[in-house]
């Protein structure tokens, strides 16, 4: 029944108490889903008998009190007192219950000579079988007599005595009225704005409130109502809920607004709305609650075949619970319903018309129930074959109280499927929980430990640190034969990406050479051109993460590691566009790497720092990588006190053994050996190579430990001993590469004949310009600079130590800088140009116009002249003849008017210098 039939159905009751004051006896049944307004109507009823002169009999049904009998009789005759209730069949010479019920009608019809006698009983779902009985031979045998009974239940519940209601009808002067739910035109008219309370939201109150209603927007006002009925589904008291929850907050800002969609507010969990929700569940009966538990749980999975098997019901008492349900408009259908003939489609669904109204549902479902309900509602979904998403998300909410759940084979299957699938989407940390709970489930031992190795794969997507934990374990069983080959192949790659390149050669041999050759070694010699030709075909996976950052470290130590700070920062931002941070960290290090290999020290720094912050903790070896990176950083730019925070850590012994790890040593040493800590820093460098030869992974190009240390004992005046390590590492094949070489070469003339010294620091000159180190080789520079001014080229050795400078500067090695002109200042006064700021303390600012007279090859063939190159080097490095380079410098010296290399400008504006095929 409408608002319009609810009129018509007030309009019934009134004349059947009409008919009831003028002596003739009327059977009403008012029936109405759970917060329809049956209630109030069977209280308007009370209202008007009470003021027309009637003998009103209350009593309202409750579930508590269903059980015990005449319990509603005993309401009804105590509401007014008006006589005693007989007591049948309780003892010797008791009247029967057909007498007893004989009295009660007799009492009733003498009552009724004096005033029409009204019976209004409420919640007659609820009521005993024993005062049904009583009702309906009341209903029987006073026809004639001035009583009106009217008796309101819920729709679709449970009858304690199903014929009640056949009784009832088959009288001739029964009528019967049913309340249906608002329609969104209804719910416009009883919606109104407002002040003070609010009143009932019901029939009884509708113009009432309709003539409270604000037309202050009209098309708001409209996007209201139908927001209003869409979440209430019309049901009275949930709309009156709505309202008042509306009314109680405030929203100025939507106010100010303007003309809207809608303003009204969405109902939030726990408030009025939620409430009414609850009470409507609770009133609907127990197996309507059960049936609305199972369809919040169940979500979007939820059918009403699915509901029934969760709640456990009979098909019978599931419809009628799903009836009651939807009559009150909690429940409501969706999807297409299946109709005969047509193809057969997905089974239309249950759903809330409102998460408010389904988290209330939930809450009225204790923790250990809703455990239980969970586990039930995975079984019922697997067997259905539904969406492997949502049977995982069953079981983790079932193990989310603590306590152990038993995952059989088929379960276990299905939480790896949904891993797999979340995957797909980017969600690594629940499908990682995902694995956890299928590595707890019963099964093969050797299936769990394939989830092992794949969840440790997919946690190191976002959590480096934690996947390293989970190697140990799974290291133990390879080594004692447990896995096999498609477990060992990730395994490995994992260990790779931590750095643990010699457990990860002890698993597959194959892969790095002979056994006796060094785990390193497939690393360093891999060509640049192979390592590129993986880094064009592969997309970054998790299987693939591995090879693909052994490719770039292994470009990082070829002869041309400029190509890996393209590659690092491509991976890089694919890395950030998976959300993988554990992705993102692993190649800002190696990018941060790669930029500290050529030189670029800021950009190390932040790329480094990135690393680190993208990591949710700091344990284990993997931060040892982005660490040392910033260690050196900060040691080159002078930040001592930032590279002490990080240089000090305490990092256990076990750590230190991979490639992170011995990065770290090295890193810590040299931030020592700046700070004039020698004996420390060859301590570190001392046990850095002794870790490296012990693990065979003593590779030059990867960690030159040998001149490290030879610095050191260079600083403890143990010349000897340096310049035999020099000599030792110049002696391995990586000296081939430039800046083993080039790093060898230095040390190697620092510590030995000084006669010699600038002929040998000239080629470690031009291997580390080779090498693209800028830092190592203004370093060089500046050694030979000083040599020169010691052989009596006092020129020629300053200007090749202010190149030195301006190299280190460049590069912002503050510490460099320092060490090569203590008394030159870092930071350019503000009135200089940007220009000046590029130039040497001691260069002239007419520097800029005098260069601009050269050609871009003089200016080349210049600026590597200023540097201290040779012209055979010259010509070597911008693919000229020699003739060529010494016919560019006699124009230069005549353009800048000079006679020698000496008085060249050290400011030169540096241009790119040609590449070739």
């Amino acid at each position: 029944m409408t608002l319009a039939g609810r009129e018509a159905g007030i309009e019934l009751l009134e004349t059947a108490l009409a008919d009831c004051v003028a002596g003739r006896s009327r059977i009403v049944l008012i029936e109405a889903g759970t917060g329809c307004g049956k209630s109030a109507l069977v209280d308007l009823v009370a209202e008007r008998a009470a003021t027309a002169g009637a003998l009103v009999l209350y009593a309202v049904g409750a579930p508590e009190e269903q059980q015990v009998p005449l319990g509603v009789l005993r309401q009804l005759v105590n509401s007014e007192q008006v006589f005693a209730l007989p007591r049948p069949s309780e003892g010797p010479g008791a009247p029967s219950r057909v007498e007893a019920m004989q009295a009660f009608c007799a009492e009733l019809r003498e009552l009724s000579l004096d005033c029409p006698v009204v019976l209004c009983v409420d919640d007659v779902q609820y009521a005993d079988r024993e005062s049904l009985q009583y009702v309906q031979y009341l209903a029987r045998h006073a026809r004639t007599a001035p009583v009106l009974v009217v008796v309101a239940g819920a729709a679709h519940a449970p009858a304690q005595d199903p014929a009640f209601t056949t009784e009832l009808m088959r009288q001739p002067h029964f009528r019967r009225m049913r309340l249906e739910r608002l329609t969104a035109a209804e719910v416009a008219v009883v919606r109104g704005r407002r002040e003070g309370s609010a009143p009932a939201a019901n029939a009884v109150g509708a113009q009432a409130v309709a003539a409270h209603a604000v037309d202050a927007n009209a098309a708001a006002e409209a996007a209201d109502a139908a927001e209003l009925h869409r979440i209430s589904g019309g049901n009275p008291l949930l709309l009156r809920a709505l309202v008042e929850e509306a009314a109680g907050r405030e929203a100025p800002e939507a106010a100010a607004a303007g003309p809207r969609a809608s303003s009204f507010p969405s109902p939030e969990p726990g408030g009025p709305f939620a409430q009414a929700v609850a009470t409507c569940l609770r009133r609907s009966g127990p197996d309507a609650l059960a049936l609305a538990r199972a369809a919040a749980l169940l979500g979007e999975q939820a059918t009403a075949a699915r509901v029934t098997r969760l709640a456990g019901l009979d098909a019978a008492a599931a419809r009628r619970g799903l009836a009651a349900l939807e009559a009150s408009g909690l429940l409501e259908t969706t999807g297409a319903p299946e109709t005969s003939g047509a193809p057969q489609g997905p089974p239309a669904g249950l759903a809330f018309r409102h998460p408010a109204a389904r988290a209330a549902a939930l809450e009225e479902c204790a923790p250990q129930l809703r455990t239980a309900l969970h586990r039930d509602a995975a079984r019922v979904l697997g067997e259905d074959r539904g969406p492997v998403l949502a049977v995982a998300g069953h079981l983790l909410a079932a193990r989310a109280e603590g306590r152990p759940l038993d995952c059989g084979p088929a379960e276990v299957s299905v939480l790896r499927d949904a891993a797999e699938e979340l995957l797909v989407r980017g969600d690594a940390r629940e499908a990682a929980r995902l694995l956890e709970l299928a590595a707890q489930g019963r099964g093969d031992e050797h299936a769990g430990r394939g989830i092992r190795v794949r969840l440790a794969q997919i946690t190191a997507r976002f959590d480096p640190v934690a996947a390293e934990r989970q190697l140990g374990a799974l290291l133990e069983e390879a080594r004692d034969g447990l896995l096999d080959a498609e477990q060992v192949q990730p395994l490995a790659g994992l260990l790779l990406a931590q750095g643990q390149v010699a457990e990860a050669a002890a698993l597959l041999p194959a892969a790095v050479g002979e056994p006796a050759a060094s785990p390193l070694d497939t690393l360093v010699d891999t060509t640049a051109a192979a390592g590129e030709r993986l880094l064009h075909s592969a997309r970054l996976t998790d299987a693939t993460v591995a090879p693909l950052s052994q490719a770039v470290r292994s470009l990082i130590c070829s002869e041309h590691p400029e190509r890996a700070v393209p590659w690092s920062r491509n991976l890089l931002e694919e890395a950030r566009r998976c959300q993988a941070p554990g992705w993102s960290a692993v190649f800002a290090a190696l990018h941060a790497e790669a930029l500290l290999r050529m030189g670029d020290l800021r950009g190390a720094y932040t790329h480094a720092t990135a690393a680190l912050e993208a990591l949710p903790e700091r344990g284990g070896s993997f931060p040892c990588a982005p660490a040392a990176v910033l260690i050196r950083a900060c040691t080159a730019m002078g930040r001592f006190t930032e590279a002490s925070r990080l240089a000090d850590r305490q990092v256990p012994k076990g750590l230190l053994t991979g490639l992170h790890g011995l990065a770290f040593l090295r890193a810590r040493g040299l931030y020592r050996l700046a700070v004039n800590q020698p004996h420390a820093a060859l301590a570190d460098f001392l046990e850095a190579g002794r870790l490296m030869e012990d693990g065979r992974v003593d590779r030059p190009a990867f960690l030159p430990w040998r001149t490290d240390a030879a610095e050191a004992l260079l600083r403890l005046g143990e010349g000897a001993r340096a310049e035999q390590l020099a000599l030792q590492q110049l002696a391995l094949p990586d000296a081939q590469r430039p800046y083993v070489r080039g790093v060898s070469l230095r040390v190697r003339a620092l510590a030995g004949d000084p006669k010699r010294r600038a002929a040998v620091l000239g080629q470690a000159v031009e291997a580390l310009h080779r090498s693209g180190d800028r830092v190592e080789a203004a370093r060089a520079m500046a050694e030979l600079g000083r040599a020169l001014q010691a052989d009596g080229s006092a020129a020629k050795g300053s200007a090749m130590v202010r190149s030195a400078w301006n190299l280190a500067k460049e590069a912002e090695a503050t510490a460099l800088c320092r060490e090569i002109l203590p008394d030159a200042p870092l930071t350019t006064p503000p009135a200089t140009t940007t220009r000046d700021r590029d130039r040497a303390p001691s260069e002239a600012p007419e520097t800029a116009a005098t260069t601009a007279k050269l050609s871009s090859s003089e200016q080349r063939v210049a600026t590597l002249a200023a540097q201290g190159l040779t012209n055979r080097e010259i010509s070597a490095k911008l693919y000229l003849t020699v003739s060529t380079v010494e016919q560019h410098l006699t124009r230069v010296y005549r353009k800048l008017q000079i006679t020698s290399r000496g008085d060249l400008p050290t400011g030169l504006d540096p241009l790119p210098t040609p590449t070739h095929a």
